[in-house]
């Protein structure tokens, strides 16, 4: 019997859906969503407890009443894999996810009832008590679709799409992915069995090309490793929008000769900036003056303005100034118009 914590299977990224045989058995392909990965335990004896497992192995069903009371409608000793996502205003809201995922004890019933929780199943671990992680992905897929048929399962529980055409998935990943919250496509080998903590799988997310100004670097003005970025509001005040991955040696230095200091007067002299989304640890950064203008991909995980994983540095744009840049908008098009 599988028992928390369980390692979950990961996946590697990949810049385009490779060819069919690619991973065993040929290639099985679903939507990913931007939600939080967990795995779903329903007790194996009546009255125990409905458990619900992050990635890292924290139990977090105490922030979602709503997923555990629905539970009831699941068999006993299942285990899901998939992601728990709220859907809110005709998109997948990661910020209202993160407030689901940090409520107390008092404001997660309301939060429940405000903002309810979907679970998108994508793998079935244990059924019937069985383990089938050493299963083929086909089978593990059979068994959910049937589990979905069998008790007429209805939201929260949501059967996670799939495909194993390549064209419709490149489909889902040039139109699907018009929707806030849906990030890309997951590849999977029909004839794979579920091995936690591999990266066995393949992901390959949307990325679209946009601008915004540099306001500071990481490491150093001759040697910049990390690019802070920023987009001016209406008022004219320079709000951060993303960093991106660490630059490339020849990108860096190509770039390095068109920064200059910030200043004392700087809009972010003073601004703290965290080495991560979420993350209390504090970044080292040097402001710099903010009209140089990048050129990045960056995913649709595009929140209050913001992109929360950091973005692809592309160039720098020779044919716009600052002023050329979209204005930062909590719910604009984060491409600009």
């Amino acid at each position: 019997m599988l028992r928390p914590p369980v390692e979950p299977m990961l996946a590697q990224a990949r810049e385009g859906i490779p060819a069919p045989g690619a991973l065993p058995g040929g290639l099985a392909l679903e939507p990913k969503f931007d939600g939080y990965r967990a795995l779903l335990f329903t007790p194996s004896e009546p009255g125990g407890p409905v458990l619900l497992q992050t990635r890292r192995g924290s139990l977090i069903q105490r922030h979602f009443p709503d997923l555990v009371a629905a539970a009831a409608q699941l068999p006993p000793a299942l285990v899901l894999d998939g992601e728990v996502v709220v859907w809110q205003e005709e998109r997948l809201s990661f910020e209202a996810l993160q407030r689901r995922a940090a409520s107390g004890t008092r404001t997660a019933g309301l939060l429940a009832r405000t903002m309810p929780a979907h679970f998108i199943a994508f793998d079935v671990l244990q059924h019937d008590g069985r383990e089938l992680v050493r299963e083929p992905y086909a089978r593990r897929r059979t068994i959910l679709e049937s589990l979905f048929a069998e008790y007429s399962l209805s939201p929260p529980w949501t059967l996670c799409p799939m495909t194993t055409d390549p064209a419709v998935a490149q489909q889902w990943l040039e139109e699907w992915t018009e929707v806030r919250g849906v990030e890309g496509v997951m590849i999977k080998g029909l004839g794979q069995r579920y091995t936690g903590g591999a990266r066995g799988w393949f992901k390959v997310k949307r990325r679209d090309t946009a601008d915004a100004v540099i306001g500071a670097v990481t490491g150093s003005l001759a040697r910049p490793q990390v690019l802070l970025l920023g987009r001016f509001d209406r008022r004219g005040h320079l709000r951060p929008v993303g960093r991106t991955t660490p630059l490339r040696p020849g990108a860096a230095a190509e770039l390095a000769v068109h920064l200059r200091p910030g200043g004392p007067g700087h809009p972010w002299a003073g601004v703290r900036f965290s080495s991560a989304w979420g993350s209390p640890q504090a970044l080292e950064a040097l402001t710099v003056a903010p009209d140089v203008v990048a050129e990045f991909h960056a995913d649709t995980a595009f929140e209050r303005g913001s992109w929360r994983h950091p973005v692809r540095y592309v160039r720098r744009r020779l044919d716009s100034t600052a002023d050329d840049v979209p204005l930062f908008a909590d719910r604009q098009d984060p491409a600009g118009p």
